[in-house]
């Protein structure tokens, strides 16, 4: 079966893997991918202002298709109405503290793929407590989302079950990359 989908968001935790399975989707469906991340940061971890990131958002939104990861929940109902389904990888909070802390020793020093130059990766206090408390604070304000947005949504709860339901679906140029 065909990929029936041009504009994905891919919703989860920090550390649930959102950018890594974007940039899979993107690869396997020839879909451009944007981190929302690179959209807000600037070098040196300065985030830009809410003025300029949404106008770099919208300018995104309005292409014919894209995969875009990232949570910034004060934009979601935004991009949920230009969306043509959405992912969420649900991960427990120990499950995204260990793949962050792997990720800082990974990229120690320098800046992930998903993020610009100049953010060197890191994990402080406030960012460990947003993750462990995302379940509980976070997490029902994007479930209602999705469900006010009545979005074709597709919830996991391990990267297993989200790649397996990836990879059900026909390549683009029936199993070869023509991107």
């Amino acid at each position: 079966m065909q990929f029936p989908y041009q504009r994905v968001l891919v919703l989860g935790c920090g550390g649930a893997g959102k950018s890594t399975y974007s940039a899979a989707m993107g690869a396997r469906f020839c879909l451009p991918v944007v981190h929302l991340d690179r959209l807000w940061w600037l070098p040196g971890w300065v985030n830009r202002s809410e003025e300029e990131f949404d106008a770099l958002l919208y300018g995104e939104l309005q292409k014919p298709a894209w995969v875009m990861d990232g949570n910034y929940l004060r934009t979601l109902p935004v991009r949920l109405a230009k969306a043509d389904c959405a992912v969420l990888l649900d991960l427990s909070a120990e499950e995204c503290l260990a793949s962050i802390r792997a990720r800082v020793e990974r990229y120690c020093g320098r800046s992930r793929p998903d993020m610009p130059e100049g953010c060197s990766e890191r994990a402080d206090d406030e960012f460990e407590t947003w993750i462990r408390t995302y379940r509980d604070e976070t997490l029902p304000q994007v479930l209602r989302l999705l469900r006010e947005s009545a979005l074709p949504s597709f919830v996991f709860s391990s990267r297993g079950q989200a790649y397996t339901w990836l990879e059900g679906f026909e390549n683009r140029g029936g199993g070869r990359h023509f991107c």
